[in-house]
């Protein structure tokens, strides 16, 4: 294992993105603890309610309780049944890693946890009045600064109970649709504005500057390379599928830039073939890519971590170890 001495994150292994199937901390955390060499705390998002992307950040949050109203999540003036239960997942999903952790011998000195980045959460969460929080830029610097205090409090806890470095992800699976305006608004005589590009990257540097930790930003649909670009501490978790020609150089310079890049490139569903042979063919890509774009292979084993395309929690428990045993593998043959 080697770390980005740009971003000070983890490269040449492997990852989970973080979902997983099922409803078992315990099972899923045994998975995220075996099968990889960069663990990660797994999220559930089969529990419900408080456990998919947006509820189980919003149990992050300090002093900005949530509630659940009409397949909603909003912004509440008071704690509710839907702030505890995500609380009280998280807290359960602490107890388990921990447990995993102590079983397994603790195999490990990092640990990857991950939560819905701020411009995405303010893009799906709703404001009392039941405009999206991103209408508000005051409501997004607030939802800004109780996420990066929650992350810490989550991060300084684990590091507390498990001896560990922690390396913290952001999913910003909206953030396409918040820079160019087609968040879907209240009514249609009402849309919300596109935040500049600027200001988003300013304030994810700042929350990852709060947390004084290696941050990397991640999402599965296709990459926003002006947004990438202006994000030097960060590194950049992509779906390589998505990748097309015309990002080529944009990511020759994300690596030429010394930053990491966490390449999604084994299935998230079983594509039928042997986990062998599967293996050598996303070895034979990954090294056609990097020829292609015109850096030595090198930057395979010194900055590039190995992941599923996106989130395996649409998968069985099965599949979702071995696609993890396939990156470990990839990673091992770079």
């Amino acid at each position: 294992m080697t770390h980005s001495a740009d971003t000070g994150f983890p490269a040449g292994i492997a990852t989970g993105i973080g979902s997983m199937p099922g409803t078992d901390p315990r099972e899923a955390g045994r998975v995220a603890l075996g099968e990889v060499a960069l663990p990660f705390l797994p999220e559930l998002p089969g529990r419900g309610v408080g456990a998919d992307l947006v509820g189980r950040t919003a149990g992050l949050l300090t002093d900005l309780p949530v509630d659940f109203v009409h397949r909603t999540y909003r912004l509440s003036a008071a704690p509710t049944a839907e702030t505890r239960r995500a609380r009280d997942l998280l807290r359960w999903d602490l107890d388990a890693i921990e447990e995993c952790w102590e079983r397994a011998g603790s195999p490990g000195g990092v640990l990857k946890i991950q939560a819905c980045g701020p411009y995405t959460f303010a893009a799906q969460v709703e404001l009392r009045g039941g405009h999206k929080i991103l209408r508000d830029h005051g409501a997004v610097r607030a939802v800004t600064e109780s996420l990066t205090a929650g992350l810490h409090d989550q991060a300084a806890d684990l590091e507390r109970r498990l001896g560990v470095q922690v390396v913290v992800q952001l999913d910003e699976p909206a953030i396409g649709a918040v820079l160019d305006g087609t968040v879907p608004a209240l009514t249609r005589l009402d849309p919300i504005a596109p935040i500049p590009v600027e200001q988003i990257a300013d304030g994810l540097e700042r929350l990852g500057a709060g947390l004084g930790r290696p941050m990397l930003l991640h999402s599965c649909e296709p990459p926003r390379w002006d947004l990438v670009r202006r994000l030097p501490s960060f590194g950049c978790a992509l779906d390589l599928t998505l990748l097309t020609e015309s990002g080529y150089d944009e990511l020759g310079a994300l690596l030429d830039s010394g930053r990491v890049l966490a390449a999604g490139v084994v299935p998230t569903a079983d594509p039928g073939v042997d986990p062998g042979r599967l293996t050598e063919d996303l070895v034979t890509r990954l090294h056609r890519l990097v020829d292609r774009i015109g850096l030595p292979r090198s930057v395979l084993r010194e900055q590039v971590l190995i992941t599923p395309t996106c989130g395996l929690a649409g998968t069985g428990i099965r599949w979702a170890a071995t696609a993890l045993v396939v990156a470990t593998a990839v990673a091992e043959g770079l």
